[in-house]
């Protein structure tokens, strides 16, 4: 599914915090010529601040809290049921600290996009900016990717690289790397929604306009 005149693609955002890859994307979707619209949110944490920011952008937001529920399998079910019932296309997973089941991901293929603040398939998992100082890496970034069974694998749909000083902190490290994900998520979903990312042999191929993507990252 993707993008047509008469229609935008239809997106469902999972986030656990703060949504901070979500304003661009809202302010994005002020534009009539946006390819995409956010028509839900869901947290599995009922106090997230990207729940409100959500409900300022006047996309429905909803708690799905999943300490309610005996297991991942349950959760899931009552998110399909929100996600279908708000006819959504697209998810994505912006800052939603879930891990996904098989089976979820089964009912979406090639259709979750997560992002994740490194250059995968480097420094995976869990605190990503004191694997990426622990390794000395001099560049470090963030990848939109799609999402598969395997946690932050799955074919690369755009990447941003920053640099990393001598004196950086996970702090200041991941304030850089921010800055460049607000960029490049609403850049990446705009691609996809508009049908010009193809999936081959688990690696993209990306029908990309003219420096869509140059600001990015240094020249080859």
């Amino acid at each position: 599914m993707s993008f047509t005149p008469e229609r935008r693609m239809r997106i469902g955002a999972l986030i656990s915090g703060g949504g901070t890859n979500l304003p661009p994307v809202f302010e994005a979707m002020k534009d009539p010529a946006c390819p995409y619209e956010v028509v839900v949110c869901i947290s599995n944490r009922p106090a997230a601040p990207g729940l409100d920011k959500a409900k300022a952008a006047g996309v429905p937001a909803v708690t799905i809290d999943h300490k309610q529920f005996d297991s991942r399998e349950a959760f899931e079910t009552d998110v399909q049921k929100v996600l279908e019932d708000h006819a959504v296309d697209l998810v994505i997973t912006p800052g939603f600290m879930r891990i996904l089941t098989n089976s979820f991901i089964a009912k979406w293929p090639e259709r979750i996009i997560n992002i994740h603040p490194t250059l995968l398939p480097s420094f995976p998992g869990l605190k990503p900016h004191h694997q990426a100082l622990a390794a000395g890496v001099k560049i470090s970034g963030c990848t939109v990717h799609f999402a598969v069974p395997d946690v932050d694998a799955g074919p690369i749909i755009g990447q941003a690289a920053v640099p990393v000083y001598d004196d950086d902190t996970p702090e200041t490290l991941a304030a850089r790397v921010m800055q460049a994900e607000l960029k490049l998520f609403p850049r990446c979903l705009q691609a996809v929604a508009e049908g010009r990312v193809q999936i081959d042999h688990g690696r993209t191929l990306i029908d990309a306009r003219p420096g869509e993507f140059d600001e990015f990252n240094p020249a080859p």
